[in-house]
């Protein structure tokens, strides 16, 4: 796929590049580093809508495990789907996006069901950006697990993210109160968006996922799009050799009671079973009746039994 497709329509995600692609392309500024309580920041610009987002999840879960004493992430709303002006690249209606959702779910091997953009298209990415915005102003940590919620919505349940009554049921069920995230999403949150899509031009940002892996002395290493995790491990120890890997729990119950959904490549990559064991595995689980499963016609997410 040419780059120059990337740019002119930023729903067509690459999947060999592992990325979303946006205008006005290329990162070589300098940085500023600021509020850094831990040896390095990274700063990941995404999009609850980018599928190549979707596709780092097993990798990202991994990362905050295993140097999440060493890193912050600060996450930052790039804005992919502004409105519906895209005619590039074959894709210039939601329609269009369908297909594509589907060859990308195989390639990164994360279950993405494209018919939402045949049954209930997204006009724009923009509100649940918004809504992350807001979230954040409640509680950060909460906020990470509300853009989780967001996505299973859109890419397995097949929700319109962009519509209240689903970005008000993923605030719900992750704990936040729901009248100061409307009052927020109307009012600062879209302040602070703005600010995330300007600092996302002033990084010079081509596509989702960028990931800006910083030292308080501004050195930096970035990483564009979906890679293998040894990528951003090694982003980690370039910046930060003495670095320590924490070792956390691998099995199946302390996975799920930090991490209260997981896709069979996300229990793969931090289980360290082999992907073409992993969904035996999950399976059995769900026999036992310790876990539940969601299907979708292109792969499954399993789900912790609540007591």
């Amino acid at each position: 796929m040419k780059n120059e497709t990337l740019q002119n329509n930023p729903l067509i995600c690459d999947p060999v590049e592992g990325i979303c692609g946006v205008p006005e392309n290329s990162a070589n500024k300098e940085i500023e580093v600021e509020k850094m309580e831990k040896p390095l920041k990274v700063v990941y610009f995404t999009d609850p809508i980018c599928s190549s987002c979707w596709g780092i999840e097993p990798q990202l879960r991994k990362l905050k495990l295993e140097y999440g004493n060493s890193i912050d992430i600060e996450y930052r709303m790039g804005g992919l789907l502004p409105d519906w002006k895209y005619n590039s690249g074959g894709i210039s209606k939601p329609s269009d996006v369908a297909h594509h959702w589907d060859e990308v779910s195989i390639y990164y091997d994360m279950p993405i069901d494209g018919d939402i953009w045949l049954e209930d298209p997204l006009e724009s990415s923009y509100p649940p950006s918004i809504a992350f915005k807001a979230a954040q102003l409640q509680d950060p940590e909460k906020a990470v697990l509300f853009l989780r919620e967001l996505r299973e919505m859109v890419f397995l349940q097949k929700k319109n993210i962009a519509k209240w009554e689903h970005i008000e049921a993923a605030a719900i069920k992750v704990g936040l109160d729901t009248r100061q995230l409307k009052t927020d999403f109307d009012g600062k949150a879209k302040v602070l968006f703005q600010e995330d899509l300007k600092l996302a031009k002033d990084f010079e940002v081509r596509g989702f996922p960028t990931l800006y892996f910083m030292d308080h002395s501004g050195n930096k290493e970035i990483i564009y799009g979906t890679k293998p995790y040894a990528f951003y491990e090694t982003a980690v120890l370039k910046l930060y050799p003495t670095a320590v890997k924490k070792e956390y729990k691998k099995d199946w119950l302390s996975l799920f009671t930090k991490y209260h959904s997981l896709t069979a490549k996300e229990f793969s990559e931090l289980s360290g079973i082999y992907r073409n064991e992993s969904e035996h595995v999950l399976d059995e689980l769900v026999t036992q009746e310790k876990l539940s499963k969601l299907t979708t016609k292109n792969g499954a997410i399993w789900m912790i039994k609540e007591n």
